[in-house]
């Protein structure tokens, strides 16, 4: 099964196939290179599904498309879908510095979060599904860790003192929100 991954970003697409590849028998995984769809969706399963659409029409091949993000409890879920522009534009740093900032002065009994990511996929028919993967942790104080990107290095995984970015790749992208959609994903592929 030739499979497109509806996403310009290399890091993803690497990350993605090294998953898929291993858990999917026979499947190919090739890179998309069409133009990129406005994600005005209100939801991560709106966005993922406009990302695997416009795949899809483009190349006529089963899709797929992530979408993720952050989703902090005391901020009613956001930063949500707006997670990679929070403060304003997609600069890493200066989002985690503003909700760093945001959240100050709150205990560490309310700093409870989730990494989220859902995964849509269009078949080569149009038919559509979906899988979504939560990651829960908390908010840390400040930032800690070289690994990862976004918000890693102030995510806390729950059942952990590190964060994130301090986890080795290989532990945090088994036990990640695109980790959990992927296997879903790939228990899906294996029965169809």
């Amino acid at each position: 099964m030739k499979l497109v991954l509806a996403t310009h970003n290399q890091g993803k697409v690497a990350e993605l196939r090294a998953i898929l590849e291993q858990s999917v028998p026979g499947i190919e995984l090739v890179g998309y290179d069409g133009p990129e769809p406005i994600e005005n969706g209100t939801s991560y399963l709106e966005n993922a599904l406009i990302k695997a659409r416009a795949a899809h029409a483009h190349t006529g091949l089963a899709a797929i498309a992530d979408d993720s993000g952050l989703a902090v409890e005391i901020l009613s879920g956001s930063p949500g879908i707006f997670t990679a522009i929070w403060a304003g534009g997609k600069d890493n740093v200066a989002n985690r510095r503003l909700l760093l900032a945001q959240l100050k002065d709150i205990p560490e009994s309310h700093r409870a979060a989730a990494f989220v990511c859902t995964i849509a996929m269009v078949d080569a028919d149009g038919d559509e599904c979906s899988f979504t993967g939560i990651w829960p942790g908390s908010i840390a104080r400040d930032e800690r860790g070289e690994h990862g990107h976004g918000y890693d290095p102030i995510f806390v995984p729950e059942g952990f003192e590190v964060t994130a970015a301090e986890m080795e790749p290989e532990v945090k992208n088994v036990l990640s929100h695109r980790s959990m959609a992927l296997e879903q994903l790939a228990s899906y592929l294996n029965q169809a």
